[in-house]
């Protein structure tokens, strides 16, 4: 597929472990090298776990599930953030030969309880407090889940709770002969086609299907992401900021040691800005709202700097787009000025704006899990700044494509994997996938099962589509796509990504089904708008007020207007509501951060219809 003999060769060089040794086989190679990092909240230092002791933890982990009568092929649960325990508990379950099924975090005792029934899942490793206090409640009345083992040795255990224990504790239990002679077997019993994980999808239609993923899938989606990456070498540290549970942090991870990669744990997402600048990663993988916070903060910046600043900002960026992307990203040789301002540049205003965010040593930023405007990605190539976007679902073991390091097109999202098959439906334009990192299906779910693959065994993916040679263009979401009342279809999320880089917009819900018109929810950037207001002078108290006055509104629609000038007349929002309160995970949001619309229609109903009144202003806001 026209990649490099250097890439195949170091692919050809790479041996592929069972995740049952993975682990073992890398600490025999690296011994005191440090495996994963993890921030100590007391004290705030970043504490070494060396390959060594990460092998030991395993094997403590895997023995004391063989003593607690955790057979193979049992399905075990981990609902936690991130912590080197999740890892402990994975490998540990693998060398049992044990399926692992990742929980978010922030997962509702609702929701929590619909994996444990569905997978009847007897055993729930927790991270911390609340997820403990969750568990509990829902063990108290589930039929399955019978005891949970803690992590965190700070939570407090229920006076009632007489099964739990401690991950130290239990750690312990396995330390005999007897446990330590069934993992050596099970582990030598591994095979590839062992049920790995399930990974349950964030549900945003209908409740939520658990993903089959064998280590088969997740050996070949090392396997070809090595003739694609063969950058990634054993010098890198890779930052663990998304959850450990989205098949795109699994994945990356798995890969990250599979490669001898250093991994630092991110265990607390909003405390991201602060450890950033203390690791200073080469790598790390992350969604699109991450880079369009950093583009609208760089944005603000510039707005608010002297004007000789701002003219040295624009020309740093408009020289950084001109040398990386109309020349470099062409394998043109750039003009000797421009290389020689580029560089000047580079080691200045650019470095100075990576080293603020902690990302100076980026080589490569892996961002996928949503639509990234070309503006922000623009944005991010103009100032240096690695960013590779891509496409991927937990039914394909994340990554189906790519960009390229020289000859992306914007646009795409990228080049299509080696040795996965990707073809356009001519029926709808829906990307249909196939190749052996896609699933075996969804757990106890044989009708969806049958929905999901075409009759030559490709997997529907849901989303549109088309195909230029090896490159992917995405379209829309099939199953988002509304149809106006006049007739015309519009793609929701695509006006939304068009919006997703304005500073004073922080979140967007595009309403315009069966509609007359297209009208949107607003959630606007508190901190920059409430600076707005008082450099205005506006009188205004709570964000209630905020939101109702007619400055602000006025504002508001400018930014809209300026952001949809290039859409159709029938795809251009008339009218908008302003929230005061945020969409939030569990409620509006999926934990990945992706709009669970039919939510958002039934709890914003009555200002919806308001937008929809005949009214002589079409334009006008509806403040909640």
């Amino acid at each position: 597929q026209g990649y490099s003999s250097a890439a195949s060769d170091v692919y050809k060089r790479q041996i592929y472990y069972h995740y049952a040794e993975l682990v073992h086989r890398q600490a025999e190679k690296y011994g005191s090298r440090t495996a994963l990092k993890y921030r100590d909240n007391a004290t705030g230092k970043w504490l070494k776990i060396s390959w060594k002791e990460f092998s030991e933890k395993v094997m403590l982990t895997a023995k004391a599930m063989a003593e607690f009568g955790i057979e193979v092929q049992d399905n075990i649960g981990v609902y936690s953030q991130n912590m080197p325990q999740c890892f402990y508990t994975d490998f540990g379950a693998y060398a049992n030969r044990v399926v692992s099924i990742p929980m978010y975090a922030t997962n509702s005792p609702g929701q929590i309880e619909y994996i444990i029934n569905d997978a009847h899942i007897h055993t729930l490793f927790v991270g911390e407090q609340l997820q403990y206090n969750n568990a509990f409640k829902v063990q108290k009345e589930s039929q399955y889940l019978k005891r949970l083992v803690v992590f965190d040795p700070a939570v407090k255990l229920n006076p009632e709770d007489k099964t739990s224990i401690y991950f130290d504790d239990f750690l312990r239990l396995g330390d005999n002969a007897h446990a330590e002679t069934t993992v050596k077997i099970r582990t030598n019993e591994a095979v590839p086609e062992d049920l790995a994980t399930i990974i349950y999808t964030s549900g945003t239609t209908g409740e939520s299907k658990g993903v089959m993923l064998h280590h088969s899938n997740y050996l070949e989606a090392m396997r070809i992401h090595d003739i694609r990456l063969p950058m990634v070498t054993d010098k890198d540290l890779s930052m663990c900021f998304l959850p450990l549970t989205h098949i795109f942090e699994k994945a990356w991870s798995y890969y990250c040691l599979h490669k001898g990669v250093t991994i630092a744990i991110n265990q607390d997402p909003k405390m991201i800005q602060k450890t950033l600048p203390e690791v200073h990663p080469t790598l790390m993988c992350n969604v699109p709202r991450f880079w369009e916070k950093v583009y609208a903060g760089v944005h603000e910046k510039i707005n608010s700097s002297s004007s000789t600043m701002k003219k040295i900002f624009l020309d740093a960026i408009e020289t950084g787009r001109k040398y990386n992307l109309e020349y470099k990203n062409k394998s043109i040789p750039a003009p000797f000025g421009l290389k020689l301002k580029f560089e000047m540049y580079n080691k200045t205003v650019f470095n100075l704006l990576k080293r603020v965010l902690g990302i100076e040593r980026g080589r490569f930023f892996p961002v996928a899990g949503a639509p990234l405007s070309d503006t922000v990605n623009e944005f991010l190539q103009s100032v240096n700044i690695p960013i590779v976007y891509g496409y991927g679902l937990s039914e394909t073991t994340a990554t189906v494509c790519f960009y390229p390091e020289i000859g992306f097109q914007f646009g795409s999202i990228g080049e299509v994997m080696p040795d996965v098959q990707v073809r356009i439906d001519p029926e709808n334009s829906e990307i249909l996938v196939k190749g052996k990192t896609v699933m075996s299906g969804y757990y106890n779910k044989p009708a969806e099962n049958e929905k999901a693959f075409t009759e030559d065994g490709y997997f529907r993916t849901g989303d549109a589509g088309r195909m230029e040679g090896n490159t992917l263009f995405f379209t829309e979401r099939i199953k988002d796509l509304y149809k106006t009342s006049n007739g015309k279809y519009i793609a929701p999320q695509a006006i939304e990504m068009v919006m997703s880089g304005d500073q004073y917009i922080e979140q967007i819900a595009v309403i315009g089904d069966q509609r007359k018109f297209v009208s949107a929810l607003i959630v606007p950037a508190y901190p920059l708008l409430e600076k707005y207001a008082e450099e205005k002078g506006l009188a205004v108290g709570s964000r209630k007020e905020l939101v109702r006055n007619k400055e602000i509104l006025r504002l508001i629609e400018t930014h809209i207007e300026e952001n949809q000038k290039n859409l159709a007349s029938y795809e251009k929002i008339k009218r908008f509501t302003l929230l005061s309160e945020p969409f939030t995970m569990g409620a509006e949001l999926t934990d990945t951060l992706k709009l669970r619309r039919s939510v958002i229609l039934k709890k914003y109903a009555d200002p919806i219809e308001k937008m929809y009144e005949e009214a002589s202003n079409m334009w006008g806001s509806n403040p909640v």
